[in-house]
């Protein structure tokens, strides 16, 4: 195995604020295609899934019985370069770009996870949370896993590598040990034989097919990821299917029976891009119509309705089409702001988030503005931002969220806050107009939500807003969001595993 390091001198990603929103899911992509650049192609589906994770990148290429890896901290572009790429040849590749869920901001964290075989070397990129780590764990500990990280991807390359070593072939430890995992995972494998992907039986996260030419095929969170390179989208892997890539092509195999589909109704709302299709549309229709429905649900007198950007844009063009109140920027996005490593002075942070908005004093000025965006999670950006559009001059603010008030953690890839941490699990919705201070504020109804769907209602998780969880939570695990913030204020953001 060659590998190709470069490290970049980073603080603990741990340290700096975390964002009024809930944070990102991972971005999984795997290619296999000998008669292409496989690192290149690899590196931007990446690039197209970045929203989807900034803290770290990394990328597996198989050439022959040969892997090259490289893997660090930081954007994909930060990651990657031309040099990097060129040491990355082989006929299939796997890719992940990461914001951590289990497991810390660290290097030795970053994906996809390495473990070697008697077949050969497995890697594995993960996207989700499963919720029996701690049996895992003390399963592979019984069993004298060396654990080189503390990331449950880990864990289920380790469940699969004891499998591979007890005689299994590849497909029959991937279906062995993904029988033994509870929780959501959307799985990109690489294998000296060629590529798998998966997604758990409720198929909570996404993971697509496309097809290059010469039947050469690509995995990928999201349709985005497929555009870039010019791969047409063919279908989503079904949730609890496995999908094989190899030289003879692909085979479909079942881990397990098939419970009701549970689509993370998040990854509609405000995770995927709005250019990526999801239940047969671009996201960008249906944030249209949540907007709609929102209009429907909550009509306020005003001059003007703007969005935040980027997210909060298609719901607010969606508000002004049903009310009738002419659309217009008033935040404007600095978008070469990415994820920052440099302490802003305090004075920058008195002022809020001007680093990433900033208000248009001549549209608001005098305005009585409604401004849509897509969640409110402890609302501290929200405050900030309010203030930002009266000291530009708004004479009204009404706040307006595309999404019901998110009450409860996810336990299934998504990075939120414990619930005592969650405002609208704490303040009824008054209370939290006063917090932020807006004249009024409304939310998008549950069964608003998920009728502009279009689809079957019972088929989408919705648990952030219900708190009905599809796959069942101990209360150990409904205990540990808590734990886990207490115990990063104990210990000073060090390295913990629950």
């Amino acid at each position: 195995m060659s590998q190709v390091q470069k490290t970049i001198p980073l603080k603990s990603l741990n340290s700096a604020p975390r964002l009024d929103k809930p944070q990102e899911a991972c971005g999984v992509f795997g290619i296999y295609a000998p008669e292409f650049k496989v690192g290149r192609l690899t590196y931007f589906g990446l690039y197209a899934l970045q929203h989807r994770g900034q803290e770290s990148a990394g990328i597996v290429t198989y050439d022959g019985d040969t892997i090259h890896c490289h893997k660090d901290m930081g954007l994909v572009s930060q990651v990657f370069s031309e040099s990097v790429l060129n040491q990355l040849p082989g006929s299939w590749a796997v890719g992940h770009t990461r914001y951590s869920t289990t497991g810390s901001s660290l290097k030795v964290n970053a994906q996809p996870a390495v473990i070697s075989t008697r077949l050969g070397t497995l890697t594995l990129a993960h996207n989700g949370n499963l919720v029996n780590t701690m049996e895992l764990r003390q399963q592979l500990e019984e069993r004298n896993h060396d654990f080189q990280t503390t990331t449950d991807s880990e864990m289920i390359a380790g469940l699969m590598a004891q499998e591979v070593d007890g005689g299994k072939d590849w497909t029959e430890a991937a279906i062995k040990a993904l029988q033994s995992c509870s929780g959501a995972y959307s799985l990109v494998i690489g294998t000296p034989a060629g590529l798998m992907g998966v997604r758990d039986p409720n198929g909570i996260r996404p993971l697509v097919i496309g097809i290059l030419e010469g039947n050469r095929y690509v995995l990928a969170s999201e349709t985005c990821a497929l555009d870039i390179i010019g791969a047409e989208y063919v279908r989503d892997v079904e949730p609890g299917e496995l999908m094989v890539i190899n030289s003879t092509g692909m085979t479909s195999f079942r881990i397990q029976s098939q419970p009701e589909p549970k689509l993370c109704i998040f990854e509609m709302i405000y995770f995927a891009r709005p250019d990526s299709i999801m239940q047969d549309e671009t996201l960008y229709s249906y944030r249209l119509r949540l907007g709609k429905q929102l209009a429907t649900e909550s009509r306020v007198d005003a001059d003007l309705v703007m969005g935040v950007p980027d997210s909060g844009i298609p719901a607010a063009i969606g508000f002004s089409r049903e009310s009738g109140i002419p659309y217009g920027e008033g935040l404007i996005k600095n978008r070469y702001v990415g994820r920052t490593f440099i302490e802003p002075t305090q004075r920058m942070r008195e002022q809020g988030i001007r680093m990433k908005l900033n208000p248009l004093k001549d549209v608001l000025k005098g305005k009585r503005a409604i401004i849509v965006d897509d969640s409110i999670v402890r609302g501290t950006t929200s405050g900030k931002i309010v203030k930002a559009l009266r000291d530009a001059g708004a004479k009204e603010v009404h706040m307006r969220i595309s999404s019901p008030p998110v009450t409860h953690p996810c336990f299934y890839g998504i990075d939120t806050d414990s619930q005592d941490q969650l405002i609208a699990a704490i303040k009824s919705v008054e209370e939290i107009a006063g917090h932020i201070g807006v004249d009024s504020l409304a939310y998008l109804s549950w069964e608003g939500m998920l009728q502009a769907t279009g689809k079957n209602p019972k088929h989408f998780c919705s648990a952030c807003f219900s708190g009905k969880y599809p796959i069942a939570i101990s209360d150990r695990i409904k205990g540990s969001k808590l734990m886990l913030e207490e115990l990063k204020v104990f210990y000073g953001n060090h390295e913990i595993l629950l």
